[in-house]
């Protein structure tokens, strides 16, 4: 047992580490006349307990002001295991620094894991050793020494930075420097002029699997997190694959009558170069359909990998399949998680948008989280075709992201929209004084 005590303005403080107390983010606070006093299962778990502290003391400003603060008891120890944000700096870059702010707010709200799209159709942003190709004539991509920056900046403070290389879709950027690695199809070219036209890498190309064992090895010496996400999401495969004399023989040699079968082969290399390395995989969960009615997994997932739900409509289904096979599921699904789509009818992204469905501050809040064993936890996007920069990116995510937190953290039966909502002022007037941009939700308030 660690302690650390200290005494400041005639205030007794007491800090220690308690390893027997059950799970590793668990905290008790206790506030009372002879003084305040903070256990936790490990130094992650007091550093939650001093965001709960915090909020306290921003919460009850009067109280603060006059050196105060009202006694409290708070056992207290998170809902789910995984609190996750994600950025897409391939779309848009940011900035080491931007990215460093961003993180320092998240923690306030107790995540633990921020995800970075690196690859896809609009850039490569990260460096990979022996390929300097991939980011040849760009300046906007992390080296590995900003990585190791932002992933000891993210580690200081708890959170778990992930990345994400978006495969066999999304994959332009790399096809840019390498296409020879494409289908060999007769509207390849047009395919690739357009950013999310659908060009995939070739499921029968030898050298697309070295060099994508190259990529993971690099990313998997990069980042310590013991998850590397691959995508798989939105692969335009009866425009490539199918069409692709070399996936067609690949096809036949295989018994295959659906070029989407080649997912399963297609991955069963990826994956190899994940395990090799020591990593387990993500992948977003896709379905036999991108609308219900849907049966299947697109492919066979194996039990090992983490899916994530994201389509609109397919989260119930695809809570079913999971917990079938076996998977382990982040819940991110679009009517709820991404933050990416408009807050109020009206508002922005005011272009890239395709028609997005309004995610209100309290439909974020509604996710339901349920105790399926599975269930890892939560994650908000920030896809980023429309955010230019970590201003409009706090635009985006704040409140809503504090509704997501709370939906990783506090078990379902003890949330409440209206406690939710009685707490959002202090909570804002916070984000003012650190001058975040975010949006203020009106429409909750006055009634």
């Amino acid at each position: 047992m660690t302690e650390h005590f200290g005494e400041g303005n005639g205030v007794k403080t007491r800090l220690e580490v308690d390893p027997s107390m059950s799970g590793k983010e668990h905290y008790r606070l206790e506030v009372n006349p002879s003084g305040l006093h903070l256990t936790g299962a490990s130094e992650e778990a007091l550093f939650r307990g001093m965001q709960t502290l915090d909020q306290i003391l921003w919460g009850d400003v009067a109280a603060t002001a006059r050196g105060e603060i009202s006694p409290v008891v708070i056992d207290d120890a998170p809902a789910f295991p995984r609190r996750a944000l994600m950025l897409d700096p391939a779309r848009h870059f940011i900035p080491v620094k931007d990215v460093k702010r961003f993180i320092d707010i998240m923690a306030r709200y107790k995540f633990n894991v921020l995800q970075l799209h690196l690859t896809d159709d609009e850039g490569w942003r990260v460096e990979i050793a022996g390929h300097p190709e991939l980011t040849a004539g760009s300046d906007q991509y992390y080296s590995e020494s900003d990585i190791r920056e932002i992933i000891g900046y993210a580690a200081d403070r708890y959170i778990e930075i992930v990345p994400e290389t978006d495969i066999p879709g999304h994959t332009r950027a790399l096809l840019s420097a390498h296409p020879e690695l494409g289908c060999h199809i007769a509207d390849s070219a047009a395919l690739a002029a357009v950013p999310g036209a659908g060009v995939m890498a070739c499921a029968a190309n030898d050298s697309v699997y070295s060099l994508y064992d190259d990529i993971i090895g690099c990313l998997a010496s990069m980042f310590p997190s013991p998850y590397i996400h691959l995508g798989g999401d939105e692969a335009a495969i009866e425009r490539n694959w199918a069409l692709c004399g070399d996936c067609r023989r690949m096809m036949s040699e295989r018994g295959y009558t659906e070029a989407a079968s080649l997912m399963n082969d297609f991955f069963g290399r990826m994956l190899s170069s994940v395990r090799s390395r020591g990593k387990k995989a993500i992948l977003w969960c896709e379905l036999d359909n991108i609308y219900m009615p849907a049966e299947k997994y697109l492919m066979d997932y194996p039990s090992d990998v983490t899916l994530v739900t994201w389509r609109n409509g397919l989260t119930p289904k695809c809570m079913e399949l999971t917990a079938a096979n076996g998977n382990p599921l982040i819940m991110a699904p679009g009517e709820h998680a991404y933050l990416d789509y408009p807050q109020m009818k009206g508002d922005l992204p005011e272009h890239n948008n395709w028609g997005m469905p309004v995610t209100t501050l309290q439909r974020s809040y509604s996710i339901d989280m349920p105790a399926n064993g599975n269930v890892e936890g939560v994650m908000g996007t920030l896809w980023g075709e429309a955010i230019a920069d970590v201003d409009r990116a706090f635009y985006m995510a704040y409140p809503r992201a504090m509704a997501l937190a709370e939906a990783g953290w506090t078990l379902p039966e003890r949330r409440s929209w209206d406690s939710f909502r009685s707490r959002l002022p202090g909570a804002l007037s916070k984000l003012m004084q650190l001058g975040v941009s975010f949006r203020v939700p009106f429409e909750v308030f006055g009634d």
